[in-house]
């Protein structure tokens, strides 16, 4: 067992609510300590709104805690259980390699769960080390916190230690562990679980658990359990639309990997798209393009079934009934998510009120791109600039088309020219975690042991609607390549 030991000053300020719930939720687990941990990034902001004592955060003891060989006072150490569709096949999961260290109630009283990954094997592990490299720890680090600064609903990430010791995957890596931050680690891959291995006062007890956590504020109406799937389907709509706006793929939407609270999950094999392509897929395992680009809003509305299958038991005791409330609201995520992401490429494109034919404008817009090859985030980044000398396809007669329909189109709002470039600003990011900019920041920190790059490049990411001189170099595009970037699972 990991030593228990308080720590004074350190801000830490734990209640364990999840703990609460029923034994078949979890398994009280403590991590596996590890031979010499060193703290290699912290996130200082982070820490300060947790309300952590930054300092106390830098020490020995702090590291110890971030590894897992010691437990900070008041923590009460867990494994999750949940199952989940993995590539559309269910199966029992749970968490394998992570311990839930507790809930950090901070100064504005906002309740954040606080894990640690790659800290170990549970009784979830299935025959893995419950280990994590040092690469894909930082690649979450990097695109969590990127996500973050785009505004974009997500977990984040608190600090990554090294641990001194080697994992064995194609071979020998450094080890790793991430303390992850979430509003909760709820997933439709727990209410599956539950659904599946537990009793109906159960599942009760957990959904009313996560509508207390995530959803007290809204209207429970005359059936909460109901509105539960509501406010999560309208949670799933806002973020997907988000994912779409910025041409981040996920790689891997898996049923465990959609949050009850709305939060994006599991940084595995995620990427930024360049050149637009619905089809764009990054993962090296999604050999059938499943959770491709243009396939995510899709995905997520069927992950959404999936929880409503599991919430039927307390829907209505009639299932006939339960199956028709359960329809009836699954049946308006395509339209929520097509409201929000309608919405945010009029933004995109400067537009404040709504015409018919926008939608026209834009997947017109979306089409030459498309054709050319363009760069996603790029050629907003061009329109929002005025820089039509950076997009060669700017001349071609049928741009130069859409481009008097799109002027045309601003000149019919109230608001200024002024103001629609303020919103394009907000909107376009002059900046994403360009794959070879993550790669090359990757490298140096495991191959080489610097860590300048990486800082460098989260420093750039932490405000990408900046939009400053150097930024500039960060924009750029990688050199040609005559093979296709992967992504691979490991985080």
């Amino acid at each position: 067992m990991t030593e228990k030991k308080a720590m004074p000053a350190s801000g830490w300020n734990f209640d364990n609510s999840y703990a609460e719930l029923p034994d078949s939720f979890f398994t009280r687990q403590d991590a596996d300590p590890v031979r010499s941990p060193e703290l290699v990034l912290l996130n200082e902001p982070l820490a300060a709104l947790m309300g952590l004592h930054v300092q106390a955060m830098k020490s020995g003891e702090a590291t110890s805690v971030f590894a897992g060989n010691e437990i900070p006072e008041g923590a009460l150490p867990l494994a999750q259980a949940y199952a989940g569709h993995q590539f559309g096949h269910f199966t029992m999961l749970g968490d394998g390699r992570a311990i839930l260290l507790g809930e950090q109630i901070t100064p504005s009283g906002e309740r954040l769960d606080v894990q640690l990954k790659g800290s170990g094997r549970t009784a979830y592990s299935r025959g893995g080390d419950g280990r994590a490299a040092l690469g894909p720890m930082l690649r979450e680090y990097i695109i969590s916190e990127a996500m973050h600064g785009l505004g974009i609903p997500t977990t984040r990430s608190l600090a990554v230690v090294t641990t001194g010791e080697p994992v064995i995957r194609e071979t020998a890596l450094p080890g790793a562990v991430l303390t992850r931050v979430a509003a909760s680690h709820l997933r439709v891959g727990t209410f599956q679980y539950v659904r599946n291995w537990c009793s109906v006062h159960d599942l009760r007890t957990l959904a009313d658990y996560a509508w207390q956590r995530h959803y007290s504020d809204a209207d429970s109406g005359d059936n909460r359990y109901l509105s539960l799937l509501q406010e999560v389907m309208k949670r799933q709509a806002q973020l997907i639309a988000k994912w779409q706006l910025v041409g981040f793929i996920h790689g891997v939407m898996n049923t465990d990997n959609m949050t009850i609270s709305g939060e994006t999950i599991d940084y595995g094999p995620c990427a930024f798209m360049d050149a637009f392509d619905p089809k764009t897929v990054f993962s090296s395992i999604d050999l059938q393009g499943r959770y491709a680009y243009g396939n995510q809003p899709y995905i997520a509305a069927w992950n959404l079934a999936r929880l409503a299958e599991a919430l039927l038991p307390i829907l209505h005791e009639d299932e006939d009934q339960a199956i028709a409330l359960a329809e009836d609201v699954i049946s308006k995520f395509t339209d929520l998510y097509h409201g929000y992401w309608l919405s945010g490429m009029r933004a995109k494109l400067g537009i404040f009120n709504e015409e018919a034919e926008d939608e026209g404008l834009i997947k017109n817009l979306l089409s030459m791109m498309q054709k050319h090859g363009a760069d996603y985030t790029n050629t907003f980044r061009a329109l929002t600039l005025d820089r039509w000398e950076e997009m060669d396809w700017f001349d071609t007669p049928e741009f130069e088309q859409w481009q008097v329909q799109w002027q045309a189109r601003l000149e019919r709002q109230e608001q200024s020219r002024d103001l629609s470039r303020q919103l394009m600003r907000s909107s376009n990011p002059a900046v994403i975690p360009r794959n070879h900019r993550v790669e090359e920041a990757l490298e140096a920190a495991v191959e080489q042991g610097d860590y300048s790059v990486l800082k460098q490049l989260l420093a750039v990411l932490s405000q990408p609607y900046a939009y400053t001189p150097e930024q500039d170099e960060y924009a750029a595009m990688p050199e040609p390549s005559s093979r296709p970037y992967r992504t691979f699972c490991g985080t």
